[in-house]
């Protein structure tokens, strides 16, 4: 669904992403994007659609800070953010841990940088 709203392809289906969207912020629910569908949608966006990396993350950004849906867990949000270092996927992992008070364990040098990781040798 986050795909179609974003790219609004394939048309009908992009129509229907939108007309569920309108009918939950109707109805005053919460809509949820989780941390995992944030990454398989940044990998959909350049494998489908072509968009560099940067351009697929600064879309995911603008999409949960738009006030139209949350991140979950709501760390992810900061895990868009533009920076060097440590992947996408690689924050959205660690926003996950540290939003259930966990350590992320790697053997990564960029991930071991994030705050709130440890590096194993």
């Amino acid at each position: 669904m986050v795909i179609r709203l974003l790219v609004g392809q394939p048309p009908a289906q992009a129509r229907a992403a939108r007309a569920r969207l309108e009918r939950a912020i109707e109805d005053g629910e919460a809509v949820l994007v989780s941390d995992l569908v944030l990454a398989e949608a940044y990998f959909a966006l350049q494998h489908h659609y072509g968009l560099p990396k940067d351009e697929a993350r600064q879309l995911l950004e603008d999409f949960v800070r738009s006030g139209v849906v949350q991140a979950d867990p709501p760390e992810a949000v900061r895990a868009l953010e533009r920076r060097s270092g440590a992947g996408l996927v690689d924050r959205l992992i660690n926003a996950r841990y540290r939003s259930r008070g966990a350590v992320t364990l790697t053997f990564e040098r960029k991930q071991a940088a994030l705050e709130g990781v440890r590096r194993l040798r």
